[in-house]
């Protein structure tokens, strides 16, 4: 099998390379390396089954001339976190929009079977939960920068199921917190990578808000079981999965004290307003927690590591210094 992943580079996307690696793939990545590391693939050597290209979604003859040379495709490029989207709203639609379009139509005109890696971003600020795949999605306004990336990866999942129509074979996921080694430590989209580096290097944990906010965190094991369930189950085509441990609802005040106790550190928690952080206007969702019983009924998947367990494996090879 000759597969494309694109976002090889980044955490997730590296740890599905080395799973297909595994299985016997050849692994074709492209990447831009916005927030992808050479260093997540530096294991697989040159010459071996996984080429790394350096290059971007947004460039549609490149896009086209990967998918139509792969067997099938994962699609997990994206423009991430808050930071980013906040502070480069434009690229980072660009990048969620078209550059997912780019990849869609590819796969849809070269017959390839693609999976969308989509977020529980997209639920918005509903307060129901758990979050059920066909749950109704409730967006602040577009004003406020912060909704357009549930609004882009919405619209990812739109496209590829308007092209199932069409005869795309396609599936998709949502990805609940994941975590787990090769996160980056400058924490791009991921409190647990900044809660890490904080504490592993003795500063303030930045809480935003009261730190009453939950989430539930999926250990990066879990999620690629997950994935790969979802592209190789044929019943699953044309259908939305939440890839997430509904088990481990924490807030993150508690996530940042199990953080500190188990890292030893000195840490104190210091609280910041959203305001302060992202400007006016920013709203973020209080409780987020996904029904994962679509994806144990259909897929045969469950999450299975604790987020303790998680924990203890993530800060085993954190960077040091």
């Amino acid at each position: 099998m000759r597969t494309l992943v694109t976002g090889g580079a980044g955490f997730i996307g590296s740890h599905l390379v080395d799973r297909l690696v595994e299985r016997g793939d050849t692994v074709v990545v492209l990447d831009d390396l916005s927030t992808g590391r050479r260093a997540n693939l530096a294991h697989h050597a040159e010459g071996g089954p996984v080429q790394r290209i350096e290059g971007t979604i947004l460039d549609e003859p490149t896009v086209g001339e990967l998918v139509a040379g792969s067997d099938r495709v994962f699609h997990l490029a994206a423009a991430v976190g808050v930071d980013k989207i906040v502070r480069d709203p434009l690229g980072s639609l660009q990048v969620n929009t078209r550059g997912s379009e780019n990849v869609i139509a590819a796969c849809a005109l070269s017959g390839r079977k693609v999976l969308i890696a989509s977020s529980s971003e997209v639920y918005g600020k509903t307060s129901r939960v758990p979050m059920q795949e066909d749950d109704d999605r409730i967006l602040g306004s577009t004003m406020v920068h912060r909704w357009s990336y549930a609004t882009a990866k919405a619209l990812d999942e739109h496209l590829a199921l308007a092209h199932v129509m069409h005869g795309l074979r396609t599936v998709i996921v949502r990805y609940f917190n994941i975590y787990g080694p090769r996160m980056d430590p400058r924490g791009y989209g991921s409190v647990m990578a900044n809660f890490l580096r904080q504490a592993t290097r003795g500063e303030p944990m930045t809480v935003y808000g009261d730190g009453l906010q939950t989430r539930c965190f999926t250990y990066i094991d879990d999620c690629i079981d997950g994935t790969l369930l979802a592209m190789e189950t044929e019943a699953a085509e044309a259908q939305a999965f939440n890839i997430g441990n509904q088990q481990s609802e924490t807030t993150i005040t508690d996530l940042a004290r199990m953080v500190v106790a188990l890292t030893g550190s000195t840490s104190t928690v210091a609280h910041e307003t959203y305001e302060a952080r992202y400007g006016p206007g920013f709203e973020d969702t209080r409780r987020r927690v996904p029904d994962a019983s679509r994806a144990t009924e259909r897929l045969g998947w469950t999450a299975k590591v604790r987020l303790e367990e998680g924990l203890r494996r993530t800060l085993e090879s954190w960077p040091t210094g």
